[in-house]
């Protein structure tokens, strides 16, 4: 490296100013390392063997440590910085700053745990207390879901590593249930149903698993039954659930 400012100095004929060239010069290297380890670990967690989940967070820490370390070699190398005692100082420091930080600490090893351990990834369809959506992404300080509404809720991973998460049928697939009289035949209602749900189903997107009709439990006001689809279009699920809930509603009356 002194050979290298060296070399700069005789060109620029400035001690000082060879410093900032070759902090720029170093700088530039880290800048290019960095877009391509963050490509190639986007390439790596895109793959279908892959045990990365596609979250940001990794791609988030990789590039951090890559820029710390680049800025520690310019300080050291360019401004004579005694990184040792630095270091040791911002350990000494870092004992408050903790106290300072704590929540962003919190979801910053709540982000890593529910990443490495995969209990959230995106594309998960999941529910942390009231909120229900698909998992858009997991970076180091939230994870992002997008309701059947098409609103994005963010939630601290904190929150979510702290918390149950339950883990919710694919958004695709559409569940309506329903309330049959203990009189009724049903064998019949069932067909019915399957061929009402499947008709207005079709209306709004396609089919991608047939309707099926299933009754699950006997009670004082009636037999429950739920009919049970998947379409190919998510943005329709509530759409599709409402249009058949009012479509079989007449039917299950009778």
């Amino acid at each position: 490296m002194d050979v290298f400012e060296q070399t700069i100095a005789n060109i620029t004929g400035g001690d000082f100013v060879a410093k900032i060239i070759a902090a720029i010069i170093i700088f530039v290297v880290v800048g290019c390392i960095s877009h391509f380890v963050v490509k190639w670990l986007r390439h790596i967690m895109r793959r279908d063997d892959n045990s990365i989940p596609q979250s940001s967070i990794f791609v988030n820490i990789a590039r951090g440590i890559i820029w710390g370390i680049g800025i520690c070699l310019v300080l050291d190398s360019c401004f004579n910085v005694n990184m040792s005692a630095l270091i040791a100082a911002l350990g000494v420091g870092g004992i408050a700053l903790s106290l300072g930080f704590q929540d962003t600490l919190s979801n910053l090893i709540g982000g890593v745990q529910i990443s490495f351990m995969r209990i959230v990834k995106p594309g998960d369809n999941i529910q942390v207390g009231n909120n229900k959506g698909v998992v858009q992404d997991v970076t180091w300080r939230h994870a992002t879901i997008k309701n059947r509404n098409g609103e994005t809720v963010i939630i601290p991973n904190s929150v979510i590593s702290k918390n149950a998460v339950v883990h919710l049928p694919p958004p695709e697939r559409v569940s309506v249930p329903f309330l049959a009289s203990s009189s009724a035949n049903l064998d019949s209602m069932a067909e019915q149903v399957a061929s009402i749900a499947r008709t207005t189903a079709l209306e709004y997107a396609g089919i991608v698993e047939e309707p099926n009709v299933i009754f699950t439990e006997v009670t004082a006001e009636g037999i429950v039954g739920k009919v049970l689809l998947e379409i190919d279009d998510a943005a329709q699920a509530t759409p599709v659930s409402d249009a058949i809930t009012r479509a079989i509603a007449p039917l299950v009356r009778e």
